[in-house]
């Protein structure tokens, strides 16, 4: 019987799949129109947005920016043939207004201040959230970012800020010098110093300072701020200290020392068991009266304490998460290297509840960004707030969606980075199991 051997010489190409499988044919075929019941979905769906496309586009696109009032406005709406109300927006309320919404009434001539002070933000920010492209050197101003902060934006002496700055300085010297001392009686004898140079010699000192050497700054007081501004202080304020404060409480909850776990435990039960708003209304009323007659503590950091301490509790239960979701083996390999316990905490075991946590932890950053609307309940005039004024205005009575979206579109941006941030910190954290 005859027969013939077949010895492949060369490799065939592989061919492309068919279009109707492959490309944007195949993508949309699998995923929209892979079925009656899809196709007929899709096609209602795509109907519906291109209406709310379309009405947005027809409603957005007037040119109605140097408008002076919201007749003017309406008469140009009706130059352009469409009736009706709401049949365009008035954009000149944004171009009127639009730098009140920004910085409330500070002083047009110091803007330079809270725009340095932003601008500054960020470059202590840089060393911290990327430290592997910024020189570990740059750490230093983030560190003092936090007492700059207040005399860009309040103003008077500098020497209030770098007299408190003295005032850790000195607290961490007393602590390094009771190194033989129980870890408890060290960070007690710490606070104790802080609190006396604070409490005794910053007055006096600042004083003393300031005839010799007068550095200052225009003084602003606190009702002038307002707008984005304010959002922003409270904000940036808040999330700094809320997070290494919860921590700690989380730390703290975790005790075997039982008045210091007990003590935690009921500051995060109790925080967290009260609304945000009713701790504001604490701040603005309250407060005051279990204050000595004559103080004069300051309405924004009132807010701003309240704020840090409202995020504390919820930070401190979502770096607990953190910590539980560790095994055992990390503690006992911490425990295997002779390790103590603020090294095993600085070195293993937060470092990786932090990795885990940063999804909480983001989250709760942009909720209590967007709770800093709540100030204008306490008379506060955050964006939200000015809104009320600018449409008592008789000029631009009636004005809504124009402002609402104005301000939304701000907190989209800043929430939508914090969120972009915490996604590539992941993905730069992940390594994998």
């Amino acid at each position: 019987m005859d027969s013939t051997e077949f010895v492949r010489i060369e490799m065939l190409d592989a061919k492309a799949p068919p279009a109707s499988e492959g490309g944007a044919i195949g993508w949309l075929r699998k995923n929209l129109f892979y079925s009656i019941l899809s196709s007929i979905s899709t096609l209602i769906t795509v109907i519906v947005l291109g209406w709310i496309v379309y009405a947005l586009v027809h409603w957005l696109a007037v040119p109605t920016w140097f408008a002076g009032s919201l007749s003017d406005c309406r008469s140009i709406i009706a130059e352009l043939g469409r009736e009706g109300h709401g049949s365009g927006a008035c954009w000149g309320v944004i171009r009127e207004r639009s730098i009140q919404l920004l910085f409330g009434f500070y002083p047009p001539d110091q803007f330079w201040r809270p725009i340095l002070a932003l601008f500054l933000l960020f470059v202590a920010l840089a060393p911290v959230l990327f430290a592997d492209k910024t020189p570990a050197k740059m750490i230093w101003f983030s560190v003092l970012y936090p007492f700059i902060l207040p005399w860009l934006l309040w103003g008077g002496t500098v020497w209030l800020s770098v007299v408190v700055l003295a005032g850790f300085v000195v607290g961490v010297v007393a602590y390094r010098l009771t190194n033989k001392l129980n870890s408890l009686v060290r960070i007690g004898t710490c606070l104790a110093v802080a609190g006396l140079w604070w409490g005794v010699v910053t007055g006096p000192l600042v004083d003393i300072l300031s005839n010799v050497i007068p550095l200052v700054l225009e003084p602003v007081k606190s009702r002038l701020f307002g707008g984005f501004t304010l959002s922003m202080t409270i904000g940036i304020v808040a999330i700094g200290f809320s997070l290494p404060i919860g921590i700690v409480l989380a730390l703290g909850r975790q005790s075997k020392l039982i008045f210091l776990r007990v003590l935690c435990i009921g500051f995060i039960e109790f925080i967290r068991g009260v609304p945000l708003i009713t701790l504001l209304f604490v701040a603005s009323t309250l407060l005051n009266i279990f204050l000595p007659p004559g103080t004069e503590f300051d309405i924004i950091m009132r807010v701003i304490i309240m704020a840090t301490l409202f995020s504390s509790a919820y930070m401190a239960e979502v770096i607990r998460g953190g910590l539980a979701s560790l095994p055992t083996g990390q503690y006992e390999g911490a425990d295997s290297l002779g390790l103590d316990y603020w090294q095993a905490q600085r070195l293993i075991i937060m470092p990786q509840a932090l990795k885990v946590s940063i999804p909480g932890i983001v989250s709760t950053f942009i909720a209590l960004f967007k709770d800093t609307t709540l100030v204008s309940v306490i008379g506060l005039l955050d964006p939200l707030g000015l809104t009320t004024a600018i449409r008592a205005n008789q000029e631009w009575a009636g004005i809504v969606w124009e402002l609402y979206g104005f301000i939304a579109l701000l907190f989209v941006i800043v929430t939508f980075s914090m969120s972009r941030y915490s996604m590539h910190l992941e993905r730069k954290l992940h390594r994998g199991h």
